[in-house]
């Protein structure tokens, strides 16, 4: 019961605090976006994994409503970021025009693309195709923090982080490391993830070796880990 309690309090923190990450970047620029996360956010990385269905969203009806395919993603349309890659990534002067209360014309952008169906921040394994090195999403359907998650079937947050790296790599080689490093301090970092790990225990085939507090713990300690390492390398 409490660890269910802590984790709680974890996710509602989490996610109030997202938008004041989102905001706290430049609204004069585009900012680069950074998606770390799980089917919540699973634009179709799944689909270039050796996975199993469960672990996929590649078929009907997901995506029927929007995209009018499946695209990977764990819905009938978009996710989260998609919507915040449009305002925050495309459109930030009709973003800064809603925020000062003085809506502008340039707002017209926003439905035009609503009515494209376009842009869309890709998967990791589309940024080739894609020629986009500073807006990604790394998340995967059914990872958690822990590599022990769906092991095998997934990729874990750590995974994630490499990922990123790589990125960060791509991108220095197209701009330079000076302004590489500033897209990057600048860049909304979104992550949304824990809630797999979280119900593992439950899908365990034997007694479960970790008491709540220690497996609260070594959650924990990896989701920090990764912000830590972010923070070191002074990209948050």
């Amino acid at each position: 019961m409490a660890l269910i309690s802590s984790f709680c309090i974890f996710f509602l923190v989490a996610h109030f605090a997202t938008p004041i990450v989102c905001i706290r970047n430049p609204i004069n620029q585009t900012p680069a976006l950074f998606v770390f996360s799980d089917s919540i956010f699973d634009p179709g990385n799944n689909n270039y994994i050796n996975t199993t269905t469960n672990f996929q969203a590649n078929y009907l009806p997901y995506g029927e409503s929007f995209f009018k395919y499946p695209t990977g993603r764990n819905s009938d349309g978009r996710l989260i970021p998609d919507f915040i890659g449009i305002f925050i990534c495309v459109f930030p002067n009709c973003l800064k025009s809603i925020n000062c209360g003085r809506p502008e014309h340039n707002c017209w952008l926003y439905f035009a693309a609503e009515y494209a169906k376009l842009p869309f921040i890709p998967p990791y394994f589309e940024i080739g195709k894609k020629h986009l090195v500073h807006r990604v999403k790394f998340a995967s359907g059914g990872s958690g923090c822990l590599a022990e998650t769906a092991r095998g079937f997934v990729i874990d947050l750590q995974t994630q982080l490499k990922y990123f790296q790589n990125v960060g790599k791509l991108l220095q080689k197209k701009v330079g490391e000076t302004e590489s490093k500033q897209i990057l301090s600048n860049a909304v970092y979104i992550f949304s993830t824990i809630n797999n790990d979280m119900v593992a225990p439950l899908f365990a085939n034997s007694s479960f070796p970790y008491s709540d507090t220690e497996y609260l713990q070594m959650i924990m300690g990896n989701l920090t880990s990764v912000l830590k390492f972010l923070s070191n390398e002074k990209v948050m």
